[in-house]
C-alpha cells in the first residue's frame, strides 16, 4: 500500500480545539501519555484539559482519557476563557489513540472514529479480553475485521506492533504511542518539543526516548495493509529451532517422513506442547496417535481433502494429551517467566518484593486424580476420609507462592509430573482419547467429512475442575451424536451445527434445542 495521505494541520484555525481520545488498559502508561500531551501543549502556548473515565478492571474495560487543546493566542486576542468539553463526543474527535487493537475496535464501535475527521493510531498486538479467554473453544476476536474497519472508518489509520517495539527498546507502549503521535505530524508542534517533553518527565528518560524514536519511525514508514494469516498455508516447520534438542531429532524425522507437509507446522507445535507437558516418550505416543489416524485417512480419501483430518488431529490430539490438571497448574504458577511477567506488568524494580495470591478450587475428583487408581478407589470407599477432604478443599485454597510454605506446596505438586502417567486421572483421560479416536477412524471409512467434524469437536474440552467437566459432558454428547448422524447426507454439517450450539452457551440450552431440531433419537444429558 502507498504511504498514508499527508496530515491535516490541526490548530490552523485557533477558534477550534484539538480533540484527542486515548484508550488504554491498566499498566500500559495511559496516564503518563496524557501527562506528556498536556505538558507538550502547555509548554507550546496551548491550554490543555484532560479528563478520564476509568475502566471496570484491567482487561474487562479500558480507561478512556479525553484531552482538549486550545490555542492561547486566540484567548489573548479575544479575552475570556474557552469552555472545553469533559468527555469524548462521537463524531467530534480529531485523534484517537489505542494501546491495543481491540480497544481501537471499541473506539470505532462508540463512534469516536469518523472518516471525515479522525486519525486512528493503535498498536496491532492483542491482550486477550476475559470474554475471549473463558469462551468454550476459540473465543479470540477477529483481528482482520478490526484492521479492515480501521481503514473504513478512519481518515488516517496508523498501526504497528507497538508492544514488540516497546519490548525491544526496554520501555512501555505509551512511549511508543507518543512517538507515533509525533511521527504522524498531526499536532502543530515540532519534533524537538516532543523530545523535550519526555526529557522533562525525568523518569526512565533514555528508554522512553528510544521507544519514542522507534514510534516515530514506525509512523513514518509506508503503511502495508496486513492480511489475515492462513493457517493452512503455513510453511512446513516441524519444530521451532529452540526446541530442537538432539534427542528430539528422531521425532522430527518421523514428522518429515511419515506425515504430510501440510500438517508439519501444526505437528511441530503439537509435539512441542506434549514434550513440554511430559517427556520424550509422551511425544512419541502423540505422533503414534496422529500417524494411525493419518494412515486410516489415506485409505479413506484423505489426500482428496488435503489431509484436513490429519491437520486437525495434529492440533486437537496435542491439546487432549496436554490436559490441565493440578500438576500442570502448579507447574505453570512456579515458572520463572511467570514471575518475571507479573513483575513487568506492575512495573516492579529488581529490589521490590512482589507477592501474589493464587486461588485453587479443585474438586475432590482432582485430588483423587493425583493418586494411583487403586488408592483413590479405596479412599473413595471411606466416607469419613472423603468428607475430610471435601472439608479441606471445599472452599478453595489461597496459596502465596512468594512465601516458603506456598512455594514448597506448589513445587511439590509440580514434581508429581514424573508419576502423572500412573495416576487415576491420566488413565481416565487416555481412555477417553482412545474412545474418541477409535470413533473418528470408524466413521472415516464411510464419511470423511463427518469424521473431520468429530475431530474438531474436541475444542469443547478445556480447563480443569468444573470447567473441564462441563466441556467433556458436552463433548460426550457430540460423540454420541456423530454415531447417530452416520448415514445422513448432511451428517457433517449437522454435527458442525451441534458443535456451534454447544460452544454458544455454558448451560447447553442451544445444544438441546439443536439436538431436538435434528430429530436425534436420544436426548442429550444436561451438562454438569
Amino acid at each position: 500500500m502507498t504511504a498514508a495521505p499527508l496530515p491535516r494541520v490541526l490548530g490552523a484555525d485557533p477558534r477550534q480545539p484539538i480533540t484527542i481520545a486515548i484508550l488504554a488498559m491498566g499498566g500500559q502508561g495511559g496516564g503518563v501519555l496524557v501527562d506528556w500531551i498536556v505538558d507538550l501543549a502547555q509548554q507550546n502556548d496551548y491550554l490543555a484539559q484532560a479528563t478520564s473515565v476509568a475502566g471496570v478492571a484491567q482487561r474487562t474495560g479500558a480507561t478512556i482519557y479525553y484531552i482538549e487543546l486550545f490555542a492561547q493566542r486566540h484567548v489573548r486576542a479575544h479575552g475570556g476563557a474557552p469552555v472545553l468539553a469533559q468527555m469524548a463526543v462521537p463524531g467530534e474527535i480529531d485523534i484517537v489513540i489505542a494501546s491495543e487493537l481491540m480497544e481501537a475496535g471499541r473506539a470505532m464501535q462508540r463512534g469516536l472514529v469518523t472518516p471525515a475527521r479522525t486519525t486512528l493510531i493503535t498498536s496491532s498486538h492483542r491482550d486477550y479480553a476475559t470474554v475471549e479467554k473463558v469462551a468454550p473453544g476459540n473465543g479470540i476476536a477477529n483481528t482482520a475485521a478490526v484492521l479492515d474497519a480501521g481503514y473504513q472508518h478512519a481518515q488516517r489509520f496508523l498501526y504497528d506492533d507497538l508492544q514488540a517495539i516497546a519490548k525491544s527498546t526496554g520501555s512501555v507502549v505509551s512511549a511508543v504511542l507518543f512517538g507515533m503521535l509525533a511521527g504522524s505530524g498531526e499536532l502543530p508542534f515540532e519534533e524537538a518539543a516532543f523530545e523535550a517533553t519526555v526529557k522533562r518527565a525525568g523518569v526512565g528518560v533514555e528508554a522512553s526516548l528510544r521507544a519514542w524514536r522507534a514510534g516515530m519511525a514506525a509512523a513514518r514508514r509506508p503503511m502495508q495493509r496486513e492480511q489475515a494469516a492462513d493457517p493452512m498455508a503455513t510453511a512446513p516447520r516441524p519444530l521451532p529451532a529452540s526446541a530442537a534438542a538432539p534427542q528430539v531429532e528422531p521425532l522430527r524425522a518421523r514428522i518429515a517422513h511419515e506425515l504430510p507437509a501440510v500438517a508439519h507446522a501444526m505437528l511441530g507445535a503439537g509435539l512441542q506442547r506434549v514434550l513440554e507437558y511430559q517427556d520424550l516418550a509422551y511425544g512419541a505416543e502423540y505422533l503414534d496417535r496422529v500417524t494411525r489416524l493419518h494412515q486410516v485417512g489415506l485409505r479413506c480419501g484423505g489426500a482428496e481433502h488435503n489431509h484436513a483430518a490429519t491437520l486437525e488431529a495434529a492440533r486437537w490430539i496435542a491439546v487432549a494429551m496436554a490436559y490441565d490438571d493440578v500438576i500442570r497448574v502448579a507447574d505453570l504458577k512456579t515458572r520463572t517467566e511467570r514471575s518475571q511477567r507479573v513483575r513487568a506488568e506492575i512495573g516492579a524494580s529488581a529490589d521490590d518484593v512482589v507477592g501474589t495470591v493464587e486461588f485453587f478450587h479443585p474438586r475432590i475428583e482432582e485430588i483423587y486424580g493425583l493418586m494411583p487408581k487403586g488408592l483413590s478407589d479405596r479412599l473413595d470407599a471411606m466416607p469419613p476420609v472423603r468428607a475430610l477432604l471435601v472439608k479441606i478443599i471445599g472452599n478453595g485454597q489461597r496459596v502465596r507462592p512468594h512465601t516458603v510454605g506456598g512455594q514448597l506446596l506448589l513445587q511439590g505438586l509440580a514434581s508429581l509430573r514424573r508419576w502423572r502417567r500412573r495416576s487415576q486421572r491420566h488413565g481416565v483421560e487416555i481412555a477417553h482419547i482412545t474412545t474418541w479416536l477409535n470413533t473418528v477412524q470408524d466413521l472415516m471409512a464411510s464419511d470423511y467429512r463427518l469424521a473431520l467434524e468429530l475431530v474438531r469437536c474436541r475444542q469443547l474440552v478445556k480447563g480443569y475442575s468444573d470447567t473441564h467437566a462441563r466441556g467433556q459432558s458436552k463433548f460426550d454428547q457430540l460423540l454420541r451424536a456423530a454415531v447417530l448422524l452416520r448415514g445422513r447426507p448432511d451428517a457433517a454439517a449437522d454435527l458442525a451445527a451441534l458443535r456451534v450450539a454447544a460452544l454458544a452457551d455454558p448451560q447447553g440450552a442451544q445444544l438441546t434445542q439443536r439436538w431436538h431440531l435434528l430429530g436425534l433419537a436420544t436426548p442429550p444429558t444436561t451438562p454438569l
